[in-house]
């Protein structure tokens, strides 16, 4: 797993901006990936980061960095967890939410449609996607879009700026470290 991909892929979580990224990784050897998440992590983890592998296949691995105590605050809203305990998810901890997220990704091989309060995605959005069948939205880009559609444009395009500056920044040598941003 390279910096690039992951400044290319979680810019906006590296950047304080977004809770949570979610990204799929070549991956060949899943020891070696486990050893690459424990390295970035001793150095990520002071800037209040932490990367999971979720899901391991025999030629990718789908990875998640994402900021606890932001995963904390956004699954704490009210929208939140009642759409977490209508799927199953246990109350409390967001620790617990992501342990039952990766045994569901595990052992299915579709998305949970809440899987989007671990991306901050807005929580209207998730619920509409899950009770409209991914169909009725208002817009899509990061996601399908139901609730504030300005808000969410604007968020869109706050995400790809963001992106494309990490992006530049990578290229003109800057470390992961260097990137991300303490919150």
């Amino acid at each position: 797993m390279s910096e690039d991909l992951v400044v290319r892929q979680c810019a906006p979580t590296l950047a304080g901006i977004k809770t949570g990224s979610l990204f799929p990784c070549p991956c060949d050897n899943p020891a070696a990936l486990l050893e690459q998440s424990r390295q970035f992590n001793r150095r990520l983890r002071p800037k209040g980061l932490c990367l999971l592998p979720l899901r391991c296949t025999q030629s990718s691995a789908l990875l998640y960095l994402y900021r606890p105590a932001e995963l904390r605050r956004d699954l704490d809203g009210q929208l939140a967890r009642q759409l977490l305990a209508r799927a199953g998810y246990p109350p409390a901890r967001s620790e617990r939410c992501i342990a039952a997220l990766i045994r569901r990704l595990r052992q299915n091989k579709d998305f949970p449609h809440e899987i989007g309060l671990f991306l901050s995605y807005p929580p209207e959005d998730v619920q509409g996607f899950i009770e409209n069948r991914a169909g009725n939205y208002k817009c899509a880009g990061l996601w399908k879009v139901y609730g504030d559609e300005t808000y969410a444009l604007q968020l869109f395009a706050k995400y790809k700026k963001c992106t494309e500056i990490y992006c530049k920044r990578r290229q003109a040598g800057q470390s992961i470290e260097q990137l991300a941003v303490a919150v």
